[in-house]
């Protein structure tokens, strides 16, 4: 890496290759649920900004992240690796020793890197973005405090003559939503996904979850008219994700698709397609490899877990990885209930690694002030067989999933052990097993108040792979 990057600095600081070199704008929305938007087939959330987004992009219809939570999600964008192989396998976590993040690849390249809005990403020497001002880092604050993009605007215009990498990191749509207009959704009027029990109380949540939505996609809009104002929009590269599933059973705290699926939207105009939809295979972990590879730059080979799309990105190439790999562990937001998973797209198999047990989640089950509709699904499925349905479907899983994805995409009817899909279950399962024995992935015993502690010691009781 250092032979390759001693390489190419002179190239850059002489500007050989300045016009092929973006500024890179990464926006990042917090708790949102990839199937709520339009440009993912979304049929309620209002948001023009991103649709008109969309309409100058390349849309991946096929993102996926390692872990359906905040600092893991973050740690693996950011770092390149998955959560166990960086060290953030929990909630709340902190990556290994050493763990480099893109500061640590970008600066040398001579950009300019920052972060806006909220963290939740730790030691600071593993992610030492500058602290750029504007937007609330707190995520459950109520209200938001009101957000200010001078900071930004003196961020991206400092240096005209260096690029600039920006992560703006919203706090919408997270629970709990009281942002934006809820009157603009009238819960009476609003299509329901069929993942979600209805009553009264879901709706009205739903109803303002979508008003956050919707808040959210303006703040999205003002940071793209800043560039236009900036006139940066020609030569910056957007990347707009919009992070884990939402606080709802069934999306945030999964491995199910409505928790690892994400939205990701890549604009670059000129460079990038305008307009077009690809059906590739990323994982949060291939990003930083690619802003790397956009700049011409090739790792050593174990750097990252992820690798370059870029080629996808110029649209020079329909597929990328073959599989998106996720995982699970619940403490410490509950018990112990550690899952494993993989997705080819279309299909995925998951393992519940101790299915005799419950699975508890204090988000979604105790703590009223951000879910209070629990105890209406669990009430109305004394006379409601669909919604007796979604209670077990959460609170007691089998040993193994499998969902045709591609037919079932809120991955309500399990197939697993079905004669007629038992080729595509074996072929999932072996790939994960492969995954799993590549990454030294210790299984259950991952997941327990011990082992999160041992990390946060920064002493980890498992090696990671080399």
């Amino acid at each position: 890496m250092k032979l390759i990057l001693l390489f190419f600095l002179p190239l850059l600081a002489a500007g050989s290759f300045a016009a092929d070199r973006p500024n890179i704008l990464i926006i990042l929305a917090d708790d949102c649920t990839f199937s709520d938007l339009p440009i993912n087939g979304g049929q309620n959330a209002k948001t023009p900004r991103l649709d008109a987004l969309a309409r100058e992009s390349l849309v991946f219809e096929r993102a996926y992240l390692g872990m359906a939570m905040c600092s893991p999600c973050r740690s693996e964008l950011y770092s390149g690796r998955y959560p166990f192989r960086n060290g953030c396998a929990w909630n709340h976590g902190t990556v290994r020793p050493g763990t480099k993040s893109i500061p640590h690849f970008l600066r040398p390249l001579g950009y300019r890197v920052g972060l806006s809005g909220k963290t939740h990403i730790k030691p600071r020497a593993a992610f030492p973005f500058q602290s750029v001002p504007g937007f609330d880092d707190n995520c459950v604050r109520n209200p938001t405090r009101p957000h200010d993009l001078s900071g930004i605007r003196q961020f991206i215009t400092a240096e005209s003559d260096t690029p600039f990498c920006l992560v703006v990191a919203l706090t919408e749509p997270h629970a709990p939503w009281v942002m934006g207009d809820p009157s603009a959704y009238p819960p009476a009027k609003i299509k329901l996904p069929s993942y979600l029990a209805d009553t009264p109380m879901t709706r009205e949540s739903y109803s303002k979850y979508l008003a956050e939505i919707t808040y959210m996609d303006s703040q999205v809009g003002e940071l793209l008219d800043l560039l236009d104002e900036t006139q940066n929009s020609d030569k910056t590269l957007v990347l707009f994700t919009s992070e884990q599933g939402a606080q709802f059973p069934g999306c945030k705290w999964t491995n199910w698709d409505n928790g690892l699926h994400t939205s990701l939207v890549a604009r670059w105009p000129g460079k990038v397609p305008a307009g077009k939809r690809t059906r590739a295979i990323v994982q949060y972990a291939d990003v930083l490899p690619t802003l790397l590879d956009l700049n011409q730059v090739t790792p050593e080979a174990g750097t990252f877990d992820g690798s370059s799309f870029a080629k996808v990105l110029y649209g020079q190439a329909e597929t990328h990885r073959e599989f998106a790999f996720g995982m699970h562990n619940n403490f410490p937001e509950g018990p112990a209930y550690p899952i494993r998973s993989i997705s080819n797209g279309q299909w995925r198999y998951l393992r519940n690694l101790t299915p005799e047990k419950l699975y508890l989640e204090k988000h979604l089950m105790g703590r009223n002030e951000h879910n209070p509709y629990w105890q209406t699904w669990v009430f109305s499925s004394f006379s409601k067989p669909h919604h007796e349905r979604l209670v077990n479907r959460f609170l007691k899983r089998p040993s193994v999933e499998l969902y045709h994805t591609a037919e079932d995409p809120f991955e309500l009817n399990n197939l697993a052990g079905d004669p007629a899909h038992a080729a595509v279950q074996a072929t999932l399962a072996k790939a994960l097993d492969d995954h799993l024995a590549d990454q030294r992935d210790p299984g259950p015993v991952l997941d327990s108040s011990r082992a999160h502690q041992a990390a946060a010691g920064q002493k980890p009781l498992f090696p990671s792979k080399p």
